[in-house]
Order: C-alpha cells, then structure tokens, then sequence
C-alpha cells in the first residue's frame, strides 16, 4: 500500500522478489463459514477505486468527486498502519460518504515473523491466533467508532513475505484465520490485501480454505484495470463481487487543484455500510 510502512523502493524490490455500480446483497456467498445470524446487506461497489497513505482532507474529496474515482481505501487502523490521520473521523466519513463516495476499510495488521524489516508488530507461530482475535476486535472498533457499521467489510492488509517458508506461511494462515473468524462473529466481512507473488498467493492457493477471508484484493501493478484478465487463479475462485485489483502504484494526480499521490485499483468487492 502507499508508504504504510515500507519505502515505495523497499516495496517493489518486496514485490518482485517473492463507470461504477453499486449492488446490495452480492457475494455473501464467498464468505466461507459464516455464522447463522442475519447479516446486513452486502454494499458492493464496482468501479475505480483509489488508497493512500493518509486520508485526504475533506475539501479534496469534494474536489475529486464526479472524476475518474467513485471509492476510495483509508486505513482504520493497525500497530503498522504507516500515516497519522488527522482527518480520519467519524465527522469525515459521514460528510464525504454524504458526497457520494463509497469507503474501503483497510487495517493494518500484525506481519509475517519470516518479512524484513521492522514492524511494531510481528507475529509469530505461538502469538499468531492470540493476535489475530485481538487485532480483529481492534479493527472493528476502530471501523465502528468511525461509523462503518456491521456488515462492513475490513481489509486486513499482508505484504510480501517468504511463502516458502514453511513455519513463516503457517503462522501467518493462523493469524488470517483468527482475524478473520473473529470479524465474522461481530458481523463484519473478512477481506484481505495481499500480493500475487506471496501473501495475496498464499490465501488463493490454500489447500484448507476454513475460515480465510472471502474478498481478495491483489497487488499486481501490470496497469491492467480489471479484476478478471489478469487474474491468476481459478476462475472459480473469488466470484460474485468478491475481488479487486491493485494495478498501479504511487499515481501522482492532480484534480480541480488537489494533488494526492495513490494507488489505482479496479474494485468489484464489498465497500462500508455508512451510518
């Protein structure tokens, strides 16, 4: 993601070595084990989508609105969340969910015992289920105080690591599965930011697909917008408004006079219920 935590230099060297819609009640299908309970509609939104480090202030969401993007990721929270927010509040998502943009919630969680680099937090093989209920229950507090309500979506976000190790993969499936099983018991949907070389790869590929989140947001920057050509699973895998696609990094734009660097991404997946 952008500059969250690594150097944008860190991140490719990490990468390489290892007209919108919006539909209700799509894709709870793909969301393998959930609870019996009764579940909000699902809001998926299908279109451009955009992250960046740190929320943009209020005045340029209003700028950019009716351009190119119609949703936009903020990241919620996480020890390793990279960017102060100042202008993530619950004030902010109401007036700019009011403009008409559609939020992603992404949370930037505990990182692979087996990454370089230091991170404030780092899971490992005896900590990974332990961390992932708490880091689950910090990420719903977190979407809800901001008024993303239950039913929501919170992308938990993965970046590259050595999925070869062995002991370094199993600990993060624990983890996922724990932070994931735990969004689902306060009603929130599991989803997942990863990349095609290692941590996206590793959800997709699986054997044991219990508990792993049902929405799959990939990092690959072919500056392909879609979320089916290029698509490197099965393509069973991840249907019914269930995927999105991180296809070019650190996008310099300027619109009606405010300029934010992003990250584009091709959206067809779950978005936040505001209220």
């Amino acid at each position: 993601m952008a500059e969250h935590r690594q150097s944008r230099k860190l991140r490719y060297i990490a990468w390489g070595a290892a007209g919108a819609a919006v539909v209700a009640g799509a894709g709870i299908a793909a969301q393998a084990s959930m609870a019996a309970t009764t579940w909000p509609a699902q809001k998926t939104y299908t279109g451009h989508a955009f992250d960046t480090c740190a929320a943009p202030s209020l005045n340029a969401m209003k700028a950019w609105k009716g351009g190119l993007y119609g949703a936009a990721a903020v990241y919620v929270g996480g020890k390793n969340r990279g960017c102060s927010q100042p202008n993530l509040t619950a004030s902010w998502v109401k007036s700019v969910n009011s403009l008409g943009w559609k939020l992603i919630p992404l949370y930037v969680g505990a990182q692979p015992p087996c990454q370089s680099g230091s991170n404030p937090e780092k899971l490992t093989a005896s900590t990974a289920a332990s961390l992932g209920v708490s880091d689950a229950n910090d990420a719903v507090a977190k979407a809800s105080a901001l008024g993303m309500k239950a039913g929501s979506p919170i992308y938990l976000d993965m970046e590259s690591y050595d999925t070869t190790n062995t002991a370094c993969n199993d600990a993060v499936l624990t983890y996922v599965r724990s932070f994931s099983k735990t969004l689902r018991a306060k009603v929130y949907r599991g989803g997942y930011y990863g990349f095609t070389s290692s941590s996206a790869k590793a959800i997709a590929t699986a054997t044991n697909k219990t508990d792993l989140p049902g929405n799959l947001w990939y990092a690959l920057w072919d500056k392909k917008y879609t979320t089916t050509s290029d698509w490197p699973w099965g393509s069973t895998q991840y249907t019914n408004h269930s995927r999105a696609h991180q296809y070019i990094v650190n996008s310099k734009e300027t619109r009606n006079g405010y300029t934010i660097t992003v990250d584009r991404d091709a959206w067809d997946a779950p978005v936040a219920i505001i209220g």
